[in-house]
């Protein structure tokens, strides 16, 4: 992992900041908070049960719906596991976004610490 770091670091390429589901939920429900929450899983996996308040635009669609995507927020990036959040918040970073994080164990690890789910 530190190897990948590395290497990410010798490209230019910034790292991307994780926080775990948790820290997540905090920050969502915090009152001065300006988080949101973007679930980038498919439409069929997120009417299966998402985090409140999330916006579903999975990651297929990242690109073209980008508009939808509020550029004056903290930006925390949920799937199911990580790793599409991951390459969503990386895609972001790459069309200008600086305030994007990776929540770590998405939403397997949200359900698995029992955080609210609609």
């Amino acid at each position: 992992m530190f190897e990948r770091f590395l290497r990410r670091s010798e490209t230019g390429e910034q790292a991307i900041p994780t926080i775990d589901v948790r820290e997540a939920w905090e920050r969502l429900a915090s009152a001065n908070s300006n988080a949101v929450l973007i679930d980038v899983r498919e439409p069929w996996e997120y009417r299966s049960g998402h985090a409140p308040r999330a916006l579903n635009i999975p990651l297929g669609q990242l690109g073209s719906r980008v508009s939808e995507v509020p550029r004056d927020c903290e930006l925390l990036l949920i799937c199911l596991s990580g790793h599409r959040s991951a390459q969503a918040a990386r895609q972001l970073q790459h069309l200008g976004f600086s305030r994007v994080v990776n929540v770590k164990g998405g939403m397997a690890r949200w359900r698995l610490h029992g955080l609210p789910v609609e």
